[in-house]
């Protein structure tokens, strides 16, 4: 019998991630190598800490704190880049692409913010980047955009995608306590960082968002142009009207495109409980595109955590494998399209359903004034809702659900009503809502 090819593997980052990886291939090495025909072989792992335990077995020759000799040896075929950030593991991306060398990484931050520079050098030197974890973890979304909806053009794509923020969402609605006391109990049981500002305030989903829009669209996605809004400000009331209505209040990306463009943003949204992405909950993520041809398509699972990512990650390295065997390297659907930003829709022309919560002197005439202004812009009004004020105050809590709207009225209209003297505790809170249509 014919010996199997080896391919070597160099992993650079040994923390959560890293671990994982390597845990996955010592577990299921063999299976791989039965399932590929290939051997995938740890050359060596790379990390400044070499003495933190892991809670993984290492041959202990196998480890060092130069990542940049170790992408360099002659015997390494795929770079594992799982440091994070957009500092040193830029450089080694680029390193080993320089050396034709595929590289497979779960860097969302980098790709979003350097994917057209990487890409290019990819590129240049005939390397492949794979990038399955950057988005979702063990979801394959990744390669249902570039594969298995390749025939379609995509419509929509909706994600639930930090499970951070759908924990914390989660907790607000169904035990009613507020936002900053969540949070607190997340970061105790290590649901979020200690600094959680990246997964909170909508960032990292915009990371994420920015890489699905770029496979789907066909070009370079500018973060600057994603507009975010977190869930740090999320009122614990909000949540329970919202139910009260039917609704779940999720962090979605919502990327949409047409001839005028493309829409992507990351915003709380309220949802219908009857909504598949409603049932999303804890820390699981959720992705669904719609494209013209296949319709709607959904990818659940868990978007984090150490044996998630890594078995995407090691799922990139058995594609890498294949692809390396078999002489060639896959393209993304971006890359054998044009690399120009792609274009934009106005946003004030972007229409959309809006739940509006003001703060309403308890006196005649105010809500008619508000139904008035709403009315002017064109704005219908499909239901209210009002609360008794809560004791002591001056102020009753109205609900507003508009039609369908777009948002240079919406603003044009609130900013009226913002000066009405019957509403006290300007901005009015709001929210998109989804229909999915």
């Amino acid at each position: 019998m014919p010996k199997m090819k080896e391919i070597g593997v160099a992993v650079l980052g040994f923390g959560t991630v890293g671990a994982g990886v390597v845990e996955t291939l010592q577990k299921n090495g063999h299976l791989l190598a039965d399932r590929l025909g290939i051997r995938l072989v740890l050359r060596g792992v790379a990390d400044l800490d070499l003495t933190t335990d892991r809670g993984v077995k290492v041959d202990p020759a196998l480890l060092t704190t130069d990542g940049a000799a170790l992408i360099a040896r002659p015997d390494v075929q795929i770079v594992v880049e799982l440091i994070g950030g957009t500092g040193v593991a830029k450089q080694f991306i680029l390193q080993a692409l320089q050396l034709g060398k595929t590289v497979v990484t779960a860097n969302k931050k980098l790709l979003a913010e350097h994917g057209e520079e990487i890409q290019r050098v990819a590129d240049e030197h005939q390397a492949e980047i794979l990038f399955e974890a950057s988005v979702g973890g063990g979801i394959p979304i990744i390669k249902a955009l570039r594969e298995g909806l390749c025939a379609n053009r995509i419509e929509r794509i909706y994600g639930i995608l930090n499970g951070t923020c759908n924990y914390i969402l989660t907790r607000m609605e169904e035990e009613k306590l507020p936002f900053a006391e969540v949070l607190k109990a997340a970061q105790a049981a290590g649901y979020a960082e200690a600094e959680p500002s990246l997964d909170i305030d909508g960032h990292d989903t915009a990371h994420k968002a920015a890489v699905l829009a770029s496979l789907a669209y066909g070009g370079h996605v500018p973060l600057a142009k994603i507009r975010v809004t977190g869930i740090r400000h999320l009122a614990a009331a909000d949540i329970a009207y919202a139910a009260e209505m039917g609704y779940r209040i999720k962090l979605l990306a919502i990327i949409q495109g047409d001839a005028n463009g493309i829409e992507v943003s990351v915003q709380p949204t309220l949802v219908a409980h009857s909504h598949q992405l409603a049932a999303v909950g804890g820390v699981f993520n959720a992705v669904l595109v719609q494209g013209d041809v296949v319709g709607t398509t959904l990818y659940y699972g868990r978007g984090a955590g150490r044996a998630a990512t890594a078995s995407a990650v090691v799922a990139d390295l058995a594609d890498a494998a294949l692809n390396l065997q078999a002489g060639g390297r896959r393209r993304d659907l971006s890359a054998v399209q044009s690399r120009a930003p792609v274009a934009f829709r106005d946003p004030g022309e972007i229409v959309a359903r809006n739940y509006l919560r003001f703060s309403m002197r308890d006196k005649p005439g105010t809500l008619a004034s508000v139904a008035s202004i709403l009315g002017r812009h064109q704005i219908g009004i499909d239901s209210v809702m009002q609360h008794e004020a809560p004791s002591p105050a001056d102020y009753v809590p109205v609900i507003i659900v508009t039609g369908p709207a777009p948002e240079r009225e919406m603003d044009a209209a609130l900013a009226e009503i913002a000066a009405t003297s019957g509403i006290v505790n300007q901005p009015a809170v709001r929210y998109r809502i989804e229909d999915f249509d």
